[in-house]
């Protein structure tokens, strides 16, 4: 995974963006060039010779209206037409800016039921997936600058954004409005694979989460009940326990999420040692509070059994 580059397109509309960012460049660059080159003609020439009021009306007047007339209509054939209805065949995502992370919602095509996770978006390589974006509780923005443009997230209001990934790739999206002191970490990785691999990821994510396999894992699962890590994540366990909490992200898998705490920290037992002991350190403003308190052993089968949680 690399750094987001606007001009390094990996879809459609980013590549719609990248290529009116390059005419902009290019253009303006030119136009610098041509001022200068009539400025230094200017000041080699005598007084006597410059007409005002033909650079007056030739550059002050006719150039600009020839310029702004192509950009409006080279922009008006370029900009992506508004679709309030979903193109045909494509995926329906719901993701919901919160302070400060991103949960996002699948439908399973097997059952009908809502699949939940958080903080990871996935989506089929050379599939449109069509994006509800919403607000729990102040304005978000969402931009994965390598996939499409930026679109804000207003509490009370759905709006849509249509991307679409044409290689496989993880792509690191951000919050690009300011939310609160953890907005800076709020970021969302975009993960686009072959159909085949996310319909089995989307499968594995529609079960519930695995039983405790070993002693160690079912003491970590002992030390979330005890400090009530319940009240505000969900944990999915066969026979519908554990569902309904939202104050927090849903916990059912999230070993097999690639980071932790919005994309702040690579996900692994050590990183999520850190998370729980070190929360506002690593991410000042969040609302978990720390768990420094816990003894060794409780810290290290509580981080094991999080991280088993695939």
């Amino acid at each position: 995974m690399s750094m987001p580059l606007v001009l390094s397109p990996a879809g459609p509309a980013a590549a719609t963006i990248a290529e009116v960012s390059w005419v902009l460049t290019i253009g303006a660059a030119l136009l610098f060039t041509g001022t200068m080159v009539v400025l230094a003609l200017a000041l080699r020439r005598s007084g006597g010779r410059i007409r005002p009021l033909w650079w007056l009306a030739g550059g002050g007047l006719v150039l600009p209206i020839v310029v702004l007339g192509a950009l409006f209509f080279y922009s008006t054939q370029r900009t992506p037409p508004w679709q309030a209805p979903p193109p045909p065949g494509s995926m329906i995502v719901s993701v919901i800016g919160r302070m400060w992370w991103w949960e996002i919602r699948y439908r399973d095509p097997a059952t009908g039921a809502e699949v939940v996770t958080a903080n990871e978006l996935r989506l089929p390589v050379g599939r449109p997936v069509y994006v509800g974006l919403s607000s729990t509780e102040v304005i978000h923005s969402l931009w994965i600058p390598e996939l499409g443009g930026k679109m804000d997230m207003v509490p009370g209001r759905t709006n849509h954004l249509l991307l679409q990934a044409s290689r496989p790739g993880v792509y690191r999206g951000q919050c690009a409005e300011f939310c609160g002191e953890a907005h800076a970490r709020m970021a969302l990785h975009a993960v686009a694979e072959p159909q085949a691999d996310f319909d089995a990821w989307l499968a594995a994510q529609a079960r519930p989460s695995a039983p405790a396999a070993t002693p160690r894992l079912a003491a970590g699962r002992r030390v979330f009940d005890e400090q009530k890590c319940a009240a505000c994540h969900t944990v999915r366990e066969a026979g519908g326990a554990g569902e309904g909490a939202r104050l927090g992200p849903d916990l059912t898998h999230v070993g097999s999420r690639l980071h932790l705490a919005a994309g702040t920290l690579p996900n692994g037992a050590d990183a999520m040692s850190r998370w729980l002991t070190h929360v506002q350190e690593v991410k000042p403003g969040t609302r978990m509070p720390t768990y420094a308190r816990l003894s060794g052993p409780e810290l290290d089968a509580l981080a094991a059994w999080l991280t088993s949680l695939k």
